[in-house]
């Protein structure tokens, strides 16, 4: 494998890895005005992604650097051509964290009522925008000789729009379960009565999706000449099916780890369907940016390599740590007398 190819894997399992880790957390906000229904109930969903929120998003910063620095001309290129939208989800995702911040500095209603509808429309806005983009980059952008060609409404074309909605879907499913496993008194009863309901919508929008990313893209042209890639779309339908199943049976803790593969690998269904491309072209696939044309030097892949082998490990077991320190349940008891919680 060449250091192009090593580095197209390793920046779609950033990307994966980010969508599971701070999906969860994205989904709890999506669901906040729906599911809590008093104060209480709002701080436990706060409170369930408190001590983890902030670590998920090094895998976003992770993500975005590795483009930075592996394939440059692509950053180049979708930094510029995604400008409004990646600024609205910059706000969306400071937004989010000054809500869980800020929300419990006062006991006003209107103050943490203000808070807790930020909270909701960052990670909305944040999670469907991120959808739209890939939804983009999966169908290809209008590029010539002279660059990017679209504007920015023309990013909300029927796919765009889709796989926003879809993300929206997927990671408030994920959320959903996130919270049926860390909180317990109503709430976890609540959401757990809700798991199947978004567990449906979830399987409906994820067909459709393929559907649709078969006939606009072509992402499944790919799998024609390498059967094998053939595993990961086969991994989603068996994903779902267990955290259906596991949602039956009421086994929370593996709907999560369920829904979680189920992300990662919609996310690699995607990627693998990109490979070589990074940024397909349409209607010319001659302005297409390739892991070749648009990678930095092998030398600075190298050092990239050396770089990514010492620290990416260092991070994760950093997190792992960190998630089994709080990996019990919130519950109301612990909030009650604690004024210092979100």
């Amino acid at each position: 494998m060449d250091y192009q190819s090593l580095w197209f894997a390793l920046w779609a399992v950033l990307w994966a890895i980010y969508f599971f880790l701070d999906g969860f957390d994205l989904g709890v906000g999506i669901l906040h005005p729906f599911l809590p229904r008093n104060d209480l109930e709002k701080r436990l969903a706060m409170n369930s992604i408190g001590p983890v929120w902030d670590g998920n998003k090094v895998w976003l910063v992770t993500a975005a650097g590795v483009t930075f620095a592996a394939f440059p001309a692509a950053f180049a290129l979708i930094f510029s051509a995604f400008y409004l939208p990646l600024l609205l989800i910059l706000f969306g995702l400071i937004v989010r964290g000054a809500a869980l911040e800020f929300r419990g500095k006062s006991d006003s209603p209107a103050w943490r009522r203000g808070w807790d509808m930020a909270f909701f429309l960052g990670s909305l806005t944040t999670a469907f925008l991120f959808g739209v983009l890939f939804g983009n980059i999966f169908q290809g952008l209008p590029l010539n000789a002279q660059g990017y060609q679209g504007g920015f409404f023309s990013l909300f074309n029927r796919y765009g729009l889709l796989t926003g909605v879809m993300f929206v879907v997927m990671l408030g499913g994920h959320g959903a379960l996130w919270l049926a496993v860390k909180t317990g008194d109503e709430l976890g009863a609540r959401v757990r009565r809700f798991a199947m309901k978004i567990w449906a919508v979830l399987v409906a929008a994820t067909a459709l999706f393929f559907v649709n990313t078969a006939f606009v893209t072509s992402i499944f042209a790919s799998y024609i000449n390498n059967y094998v890639l053939l595993l990961l779309p086969a991994g989603v339908v068996a994903s779902l099916l267990g955290m259906g199943m596991a949602i039956m049976s009421k086994r929370f803790p593996a709907a999560f780890f369920a829904s979680g593969a189920a992300v990662i690998l919609i996310v690699m269904t995607g990627f693998a369907g990109l490979y070589p491309q990074l940024v397909p072209a349409r209607p010319d696939a001659l302005y297409s940016l390739t892991i070749y044309n648009a990678a930095a030097s092998d030398y600075t892949l190298r050092i990239l390599t050396v770089v990514a082998a010492i620290f990416v490990p260092v991070v994760a077991v950093y997190q792992f740590w960190v998630y089994r320190i709080f990996r019990g349940p919130v519950t109301g008891e612990d909030l009650r007398d604690d004024k210092e919680a979100y």
